[in-house]
C-alpha cells in the first residue's frame, strides 16, 4: 500500500474527493472503503494476506456525473498506477482488435513511468552536478584544441635561431584552469551564458548496445500488440542516429541532466518496483462496461462477440498472470472499477461469473440545477476559476456574477431535460457559448473587465434556446 494513504481513514478520503467532485456520496464511500481495505490487508498476517482479494466496484449512472473523475482522483490521492480503458474497444480472442491483456501491459507502462520519475527526482541534484560538468567541458576548449603559440625568432650574425618558450609551471596552469572553470560555472548558474549555444551529441541511452527487449505475444495477442512489438524490436536492432545538434545552454543543461539521471537509475530495479506497485496498488477503470452486456429481449439470440469479451475479461478480474515485455504480472490484487450508464441493458445482463466479481454496486444520481451551481463554484478546479485564469493571461478580468452562474446552471439543467442527459459536460458547452465573444476579443482588450451576469447569459443563448432544433446541434 502506498504510504500516502496509510493514515487516511475513509472519512478523510471522502473529504479529499469532495474538493474536486460534487455529490455522489455513496460512490465516494464505496471507493474510500476499498482503498482503506488495501491498507488493512497489508497489516494482516502473511498467510492470510494473499487470500484477501479486492472488492471490485460497478458504478451505475448516466454520462457526466463523475464516475471517471472519482476513480482518477482516487488514484492520484493514493499515488497508485491508474489506467482508464473502454470495454467497447476490446474484442473477443480470435478477432482483429485489442485484447484484454493489453490493459495490464498499459498499466505496467504507467507504473514504470511513475517509478522512474520518482527515482529521477532522488538523483536530480547529482544528475544536475554531472550535467554542469559535462556542459563546462563543452564550453571550455581543451588544452589540445587551443591554438599553439608561435615560437619567437632571434637573429644573430645573419643566422636565425628559435628562442625556446618558457612554459609556466604545471601547478600554475592547473590553478589558472580551475579558476577559469569556477568563473564559468558561476556564470552558468547565474544565467549569463543563456544566450550561448553548444553542440550536443545525443546519448545512446542506458540500454545502448544491448539486445532489444522482446515481449512474447500469446495466441490471444492482437495484431496491434504484435506490430508494436516488432517495431520496437527492429528499432532496437538498428543503430540510433547520433547527429550532433546545436542548442542553447539552458536546453543543453536539461538534455544532459536527463541523460545523467538515466545513467544513475538502475532500470531493473525500477521495473521490479513497478511490477510490485501494479500488483499491490494498481487500479483499472473499465468504462462503458454496459456496452458489452448482452441485451435481453433484443430478439437476436446470444451476442457472441459481447459475451466473448466478458469471458476474456473474467480471468483478468478473477486473478491471473499476464505476460508483458518486462515479466509476468499477477492481477489478483488489482482493484477493478467498472462503470456504465446501463440505459438499455442492466448489470444483471452481464454473465453471472463477471457479476460475481463486482460485488459492490453503487448508483450515481443525475445532476440537478443546484449541483451545477456547486460544480461551477465550489471545487478547487471549478470551471469559473479555470476561465478566469485563462483570460487573466491576456490581462482581462472576468467577473462571473452569482446570478450569471445560476442562469448557466439553470439552462444546463433545462438542456439536459430536453435533450440527451450528458451531465456536467453540458456546462462546458454552455460556458464556451457564453464566453465565445469575450475569448475571441480578449487578446485585443487587455486591461478591460467583462461582467457576465444573467442578462448577458440570456442574450448569448437566446437564439439557440428558442430554436429547439438548433439547440440540439449547438448545445
Amino acid at each position: 500500500m502506498s504510504n500516502d494513504l496509510k493514515n487516511f481513514i475513509p472519512r478523510e478520503i471522502v473529504s479529499e474527493l469532495d474538493r474536486f467532485i460534487i455529490g455522489q456520496h455513496e460512490a465516494k464511500r464505496a471507493v474510500a472503503i476499498a482503498m482503506r481495505n488495501r491498507w488493512r490487508r497489508q497489516q494482516v498476517s502473511a498467510d492470510l494476506k494473499d487470500e484477501i482479494t479486492p472488492k471490485n466496484i460497478i458504478m451505475i449512472g448516466p454520462t457526466g456525473v463523475g464516475k471517471t473523475e472519482i476513480a482518477r482522483r482516487l488514484s492520484k490521492l493514493a499515488n497508485a498506477p491508474f489506467i482508464k480503458v473502454e470495454a467497447s474497444k476490446f474484442t473477443e480472442v480470435g478477432y482483429v482488435g485489442k485484447d484484454v491483456e493489453s490493459m495490464i501491459r498499459e498499466l505496467l507502462d504507467t507504473a514504470i513511468n511513475m517509478v522512474r520519475s520518482e527515482e529521477e527526482e532522488k538523483v536530480k541534484v547529482k544528475a544536475e552536478e554531472l550535467a554542469e560538468e559535462r556542459l563546462l567541458d563543452l564550453l571550455l576548449p581543451k588544452k589540445s584544441q587551443r591554438p599553439k603559440q608561435a615560437a619567437p625568432l632571434s637573429q644573430e650574425g645573419g643566422m636565425v635561431f628559435d628562442v625556446p618558450i618558457q612554459e609556466p609551471p604545471p601547478s600554475l596552469v592547473e590553478e589558472e584552469k580551475d579558476d577559469t572553470r569556477e568563473k564559468m560555472k558561476l556564470m552558468l548558474r547565474t544565467g549569463k551564458l543563456d544566450n550561448r549555444s553548444v553542440e550536443l551529441q545525443p546519448d545512446a541511452g542506458p540500454r545502448s548496445g544491448g539486445m532489444p527487449m522482446i515481449e512474447v505475444v500469446t495466441a490471444g495477442g492482437s495484431l496491434e500488440d504484435i506490430g508494436k512489438n516488432l517495431r520496437e524490436m527492429f528499432s532496437g536492432m538498428m543503430p540510433a542516429g547520433r547527429k550532433r545538434k546545436k542548442v542553447k545552454v539552458p536546453e543543453a543543461l536539461k538534455i544532459l541532466t536527463t541523460e545523467e539521471a538515466a545513467k544513475l537509475i538502475e532500470m531493473d530495479e525500477v521495473v521490479k518496483k513497478a511490477i510490485v506497485r501494479v500488483e499491490q496498488n494498481g487500479i483499472v477503470f473499465i468504462d462503458e462496461i454496459d456496452k458489452i452486456a448482452s441485451r435481453e429481449g433484443s430478439g437476436r439470440g446470444p451476442d457472441v462477440s459481447r459475451e466473448g469479451v466478458q469471458r476474456d475479461i473474467l480471468p483478468i478480474v478473477e486473478g491471473s498472470t499476464v505476460s508483458t515485455r518486462y515479466g509476468m504480472v499477477k492481477t489478483d490484487h488489482i482493484l477493478f472499477v467498472a462503470a456504465g450508464a446501463f440505459h438499455v441493458s442492466k448489470p444483471s445482463d452481464l454473465i453471472p461469473e463477471l457479476q460475481g466479481r463486482f460485488p459492490i454496486r453503487v448508483e450515481l444520481q443525475s445532476l440537478k440545477e443546484e449541483d451545477f451551481i456547486r460544480i461551477l463554484t465550489e471545487p478547487q478546479n471549478s470551471l469559473s476559476k479555470q476561465y478566469k485564469a485563462l483570460l487573466a493571461t491576456e490581462g482581462v478580468e472576468l467577473d462571473l456574477t452569482e446570478e450569471g452562474l445560476r442562469e448557466v446552471a439553470k439552462l444546463a439543467a433545462l438542456a439536459n431535460e430536453q435533450m440527451e442527459n450528458i451531465g456536467a459536460r453540458r456546462l462546458y458547452t454552455i460556458m464556451e457559448r457564453v464566453l465565445d465573444e469575450i475569448s475571441f476579443d480578449a487578446s485585443e482588450k487587455s486591461g478591460q473587465k467583462f461582467v457576465v451576469d444573467a442578462k448577458y447569459v440570456r442574450q448569448c443563448l437566446a437564439t439557440v434556446m428558442k430554436n429547439q432544433d438548433l439547440s440540439r446541434y449547438i448545445l
